[in-house]
C-alpha cells in the first residue's frame, strides 16, 4: 500500500479502502477493550471481593489512561504524525492484553488496564483524524463511519469471545482463570494493527504541513485521480496560510465557538449512557432482570449485532440525510427509550421489556450520535491544530466516559435510590441529557455534508 505505486489518473478506491481498513483496526481495538470488562467484571468483583465503589474503579479505571492518552496523542499527531501515533498506539494495546491477564492483584491489574486506556485514547481520536484527512469529500462522512462500525464490530467480537470463554464453564474457573483468557485474548488484533500500519502512508494533510507536498500529492492522486490531487493541495495550502498553528488560535472570536460545540458533542455522547449498556449490559441483565450468567452475556451478543447493524445503517446515510438529521433524530429515540427503561424497572416491567427497550436504544445510537459525533469531531477544527483541537474534545469524552462508568454502580446501587426506583434512576438522569444533546445540534452545529475540510473551516472564519 505503498504510496510510490499512485495511479495518477483516475485513483483507486481499493486503495482508499484498504488505508481506511487498516486505521479502523485502531477503532476495533478501542471497541474490543472498552468492552472485554462487561463480561469479566462480575468475575472479577468476586475474585478481588469488590465494593461497588472498587468495581466501578475496576471498570472504568482504563478511562483514567484515556484522558492521558488523548492528552500525549494532540502533540504525538502533530509532532510525530497519524501513523505513528497509531503504531504507538498498537504497542501499548499489547502490553496491555497481556499485563491485564496476568495479574496477581488488583493494583497490578488496574496499572495495566490504564495503559490499554493510553492506547485507547490515542487511538479513539487518532484513526477517524487520519480517516478524515485522506478521504475525498463526498465519502469521508462514510468512511469516517467505517471507524464507528470497527469500534462496535469489536465489541460484538468480544462479546461473543466472552460468552465462549464462559459457556460450559464452571464458576470458580471462571472467577479464577476464565475473565484472564477474555482481557489476554486483545493481543491478536493488536499484533494485526501493529503489523499492518506499517503498509499505509502518512495524512496528506500532515505530510504538508511538514514540508512533504510531493509526498501528499501522490497520496491524494493514488486515492482519487490527479485532479482531486491538485484542488486538494490547494485548499490545504491555502487553508495552512491562514492558520498559526498555535493553541491560542482555538480561543479567537472565531474558533471558540468550534471548541465550544466539539467538546459539548463529545460530552453529551457519553452522558446519555451509552457505556452503561457496554459496561455493564450483563450486569443490568442480572441485577435488573434476574437472569443468569449465559443469558445474560447472550443477550449482551443482541445488543452488540443490534448496535453493528444501525451502524451499517448510519455509515449509508451519513453522507446523504446529512449529520445534523441524524444526530436530531436519534437524541430523540435515545431519550424516549431511556425515559421507558427507567419507568420499566421503577414499575418492575422487566424480562423482554427490558431487552427491548434496550435496543431501541442501542439502534438510536449507532444510527446517530455514536458515529455521527466521531464524523463531526474529525470535520470542524482547522488543519494546523487539528490535532490538539481533537485532543481537548476527545479527552472531555474520557472525561465524561469515567464519571459516567464509575458513578453508574454507585447510583445502581445505592439502597434508597433502589427503595424508590428498583435500579431505574441512572436511566432518567441519561434521558435528560438526551434532551440537552437535540437543543444543541438544533441551535448551535451547522451541517457538514459534502463540504471539504477547508469549507468548513472558512465557514468558521465568516461566523
Amino acid at each position: 500500500m505503498s504510496e510510490q505505486s499512485s495511479d495518477r489518473g483516475s485513483g483507486s478506491m481499493v486503495y482508499l479502502t484498504l488505508i481506511v481498513l487498516v486505521a479502523t483496526l485502531g477503532g476495533l481495538l478501542f471497541g474490543y477493550d472498552t468492552a472485554v470488562i462487561s463480561g469479566a467484571i462480575g468475575f472479577l468483583q468476586q475474585h478481588f471481593e469488590l465494593t461497588a465503589a472498587m468495581k466501578g474503579w475496576a471498570a472504568s479505571s482504563a478511562l483514567v489512561g484515556c484522558v492521558i492518552g488523548v492528552a500525549m496523542a494532540g502533540e504525538l499527531n502533530d509532532r510525530l504524525g497519524r501513523r505513528t501515533t497509531l503504531i504507538v498506539a498498537a504497542i501499548l494495546f499489547l502490553i496491555s492484553a497481556v499485563g491485564s491477564a496476568l495479574p496477581r492483584t488488583l493494583t497490578q491489574f488496574i496499572v495495566y488496564r490504564i495503559i490499554g486506556g493510553l492506547g485507547v485514547g490515542a487511538a479513539s481520536m487518532t484513526s477517524p483524524m487520519y480517516i478524515a484527512e485522506i478521504s475525498p469529500a463526498r465519502m469521508r462522512g462514510r468512511m469516517v463511519s467505517l471507524n464507528q462500525f470497527a469500534i462496535i464490530f469489536g465489541m460484538l467480537v468480544v462479546y461473543f469471545v466472552n460468552f465462549f470463554i464462559v459457556r460450559d464453564s464452571e464458576t470458580a474457573w471462571n472467577v479464577t482463570t476464565g475473565w484472564r483468557w477474555m482481557f489476554g485474548s486483545e493481543s491478536i488484533p493488536a499484533v494485526l494493527l501493529l503489523g499492518l500500519l506499517f503498509f499505509v502512508p502518512e495524512s496528506p494533510r500532515w505530510l504538508t504541513q511538514h514540508g512533504k507536498g510531493d509526498k501528499a500529492h501522490r497520496i491524494l492522486a493514488r486515492v482519487d485521480g490527479d485532479a482531486h490531487a491538485e484542488s486538494e493541495m490547494a485548499e490545504i495550502e491555502a487553508a495552512m496560510q491562514q492558520e498559526s498553528g498555535s493553541l491560542s488560535q482555538l480561543f479567537t472570536p472565531a474558533m471558540r465557538i468550534v471548541l465550544i460545540i466539539g467538546v459539548s458533542l463529545a460530552v453529551l455522547q457519553q452522558v446519555t449512557g451509552i457505556n452503561v449498556f457496554l459496561y455493564y449490559a450483563p450486569e443490568i441483565f442480572k441485577t435488573v432482570a434476574g437472569t443468569n450468567v449465559d443469558i445474560a452475556l447472550l443477550q449482551t451478543i443482541v445488543v452488540g449485532a443490534v448496535n453493528l447493524l444501525f451502524t451499517i445503517v448510519a455509515i449509508w446515510t451519513v453522507d446523504k440525510v446529512g449529520r445534523k438529521p441524524l444526530m436530531v433524530i436519534g437524541a430523540t429515540g435515545m431519550g424516549l427509550s431511556l425515559a421507558a427503561i427507567g419507568l420499566a424497572a421503577t414499575f418492575h416491567m422487566v424480562g423482554a421489556w427490558l431487552l427491548i427497550f434496550m435496543l431501541g436504544y442501542i439502534a438510536c445510537f449507532a444510527l446517530s450520535v455514536g458515529p455521527v459525533t466521531w464524523v463531526i469531531l474529525s470535520e470542524i477544527f482547522p488543519t494546523k491544530i487539528r490535532g490538539r483541537a481533537l485532543a481537548i474534545a476527545t479527552l472531555c469524552l474520557w472525561v465524561a466516559n469515567y464519571i459516567v462508568s464509575q458513578t453508574f454502580p454507585m447510583m445502581d446501587e445505592n439502597p434508597a435510590l433502589v427503595k424508590t426506583f428498583n435500579h431505574g434512576f441512572p436511566f432518567f438522569v441519561y434521558a435528560v441529557f438526551c434532551v440537552v444533546l437535540v437543543a444543541v445540534m438544533a441551535k448551535l452545529v451547522p451541517e457538514t455534508k459534502g463540504k471539504t475540510l477547508e469549507e468548513i473551516e472558512k465557514h468558521w472564519g465568516r461566523a
